[in-house]
């Protein structure tokens, strides 16, 4: 008779993929993601029972990054990383934008950098003094 579990590991669920390939760190976020519309098989939005196999392209959005994948591997399970890295194979173009986004983020500056630095001790007592005689002018 012929092993029943072998159809599980030709295709699987993209919800269950996506969390043992470790792009999310809950199974409920993975189907977040997918009822979302931040994630796409084949060019295609799809429902998190939507079946996967080997060869399928995801377009997936998480944050801000845009990943594009080439799925190598189907497994319903999460291991190690190792294993789930084996999972997929990211597109050269999507490492790219990705590589060129984190360094935008890493050379942008910080918020609340264009509004000075903080006020020395002087400053702060003299914009007290101000604000005092104001409350008391009036």
């Amino acid at each position: 008779m012929p092993y029943v579990g072998r159809r599980a590991m030709e295709q699987t669920r993209v919800d269950k993929w996506l969390w043992a390939a470790r792009f999310f760190k809950t199974r409920s976020a993975a189907t977040h993601a997918v009822l979302g519309g931040r994630v796409h098989v084949n060019g295609i939005r799809v429902k998190p029972a939507k079946e996967i196999r080997v060869g399928d392209m995801l377009e997936l959005t998480i944050r801000s990054v845009k990943r594009t994948v080439e799925v190598a591997g189907v497994s319903d399970k999460r291991g190690p990383a190792a294993t789930a890295a084996a999972l997929y194979v990211e597109a050269p173009e999507s490492i790219s934008a990705r590589e060129e986004a984190a360094l935008e983020r890493r050379l942008a500056r910080p918020p609340g950098a264009d509004l000075g630095e903080r006020p020395q001790k002087l400053a702060r007592r003299r914009l007290e003094a101000m604000r005092r005689a104001h409350r008391h002018g009036r």
